[in-house]
């Protein structure tokens, strides 16, 4: 059995065409039911998903999910400050989650934008996510998050039992920043996101669109360290987010099931990677949301 105990699955690309090196838009529901049917073999259990992927929650719906832990998020809650009907609303699009999952209790529901909590009324929000808690809805609450000054407001206001956030070989700022170590010590379980970089560290260098041009050495730099210590790049970057000790769950995104046991293998390799010197502090490159594709 392969050792894949702190693997977690993305699905929007179950729901959404996702990702820079997607090449192979939504996948397609009969293959998303042969990857869940592995991921049981394999003991994965966390399935990541949101209302605003698109259809990913109700192709999920469609098969058994009694042995994975899900995750769901919130819709957005866009204006400058969060109204007694957005808060109710909050709750309304649960129940329409729980509907297209076919479930009646999630594991964990997020706050998808973490400044909806942070405008006047947000504690609002943070109220029926209790009460969902409380009803047994919801194991979980908490919030998914860009950056670190979202975390150290959100930590001043709740304290959230699960937080999902951005890290990678090149974006290490809440590991050196040591605000994945202060939120494991509150107890926050934590999951990983853009361990790839939406594909960005799996691209030959020929592949990476202009826009990069400014972090292209950095790039160069990057594969050939995975290089120098025998990985490959999909190995160098799961091995080092799956190592640092405060991570929980490191989510992935697979669009077809090749991907997905290429995946596994990829994550099993008990290799330590050694990532210094490969930190980027611009988030023009590592948050994918300020990425120019045009």
């Amino acid at each position: 059995m392969l050792s894949v105990n702190k693997l977690g699955l993305g699905t929007v690309q179950w729901g959404l065409r996702y990702g820079l090196a997607n090449q192979n838009g939504i996948t397609p529901p009969e293959t998303v039911r042969e990857i869940l049917s592995e991921a049981r073999g394999y003991g994965i259990t966390i399935l990541d998903t949101a209302s605003l992927y698109g259809e990913s929650e109700a192709v999920l719906g469609t098969n058994s999910l009694e042995e994975f832990k899900v995750v769901t998020k919130t819709p957005r809650f866009a204006t400058p400050a969060i109204t007694d009907e957005q808060a109710l609303n909050l709750t309304r699009t649960f129940s329409l989650s729980l509907q297209r999952l076919s479930v009646t209790k999630v594991y964990g529901l997020l706050i998808h934008h973490a400044d909806d909590l942070l405008v006047p009324g947000g504690e609002k929000l943070a109220a029926e996510m209790m009460a969902l808690k409380e009803t047994g809805a919801v194991e979980k609450i908490g919030v998914s998050v860009y950056h670190g000054d979202q975390i150290d407001a959100i930590l001043s206001k709740i304290k959230p039992d699960l937080v999902q956030l951005p890290f990678s070989v090149l974006d290490q700022r809440l590991l050196l920043n040591g605000q994945l170590e202060r939120m494991k010590n509150l107890g926050i379980e934590i999951h990983a996101r853009s361990v790839f970089l939406q594909g960005l560290l799996l691209m030959p260098l020929n592949r990476v669109p202009p826009y990069f041009d400014q972090i292209r050495p950095l790039l160069a730099r990057w594969h050939a360290a995975a290089e120098a210590q025998s990985l490959t790049p999909t190995q160098a970057a799961l091995s080092f987010v799956r190592n640092i000790p405060y991570v929980d769950t490191v989510l992935v995104g697979a669009e077809n099931l090749e991907q997905f046991r290429s995946c596994c293998v990829d994550f099993s390799v008990s290799a330590k990677f050694d990532a210094s010197g490969l930190a980027c502090h611009d988030p023009r490159y590592i948050n994918p949301a300020q990425w120019n594709r045009a």
